[in-house]
């Protein structure tokens, strides 16, 4: 049996980045077009352009933010059954529910007045 030769490492089998030394010549035109190769972008590309102001906006549609409420366990399972059963997400089960919610308390006690800035 043949002896096997492993020097070529995960480069052999991967391939290599590109180099320098790939581009005979060093000057600046290559090298920029060497760090441009370096530098490509992976992924979906975005499609949002929406200014972030809080860490919770992050990852999130125009007008969204994130927040955590603690819920009664029961009240969520069935919140989570009606978003299955009507093929809805569970944000948008929970985003009716609080329009439904305002618009009740502002029929009821009129325009709710925003908190005051510190």
């Amino acid at each position: 049996m043949s002896k096997k030769n492993f020097t070529g490492g995960l480069n052999s089998l991967l391939g290599e980045k590109p180099t320098a030394k790939k581009n005979k010549e060093l000057n600046p035109e290559n090298a920029l077009k060497y760090l441009k190769e370096l530098n490509k972008k992976v992924g979906r590309p975005v499609t949002q352009f929406k200014e972030i102001t809080k860490s919770s906006q992050e990852g999130t549609k125009e007008n969204e933010t994130r927040a955590t409420f603690i819920v009664n366990e029961e009240l969520l399972d069935k919140l989570k059954a009606i978003a299955y059963w009507d093929r809805v997400l569970i944000k948008d089960v929970i985003n009716t529910a609080l329009l439904d919610a305002v618009a009740k308390h502002e029929k009821k006690s009129g325009e709710i007045k925003p908190i005051p800035k510190k």
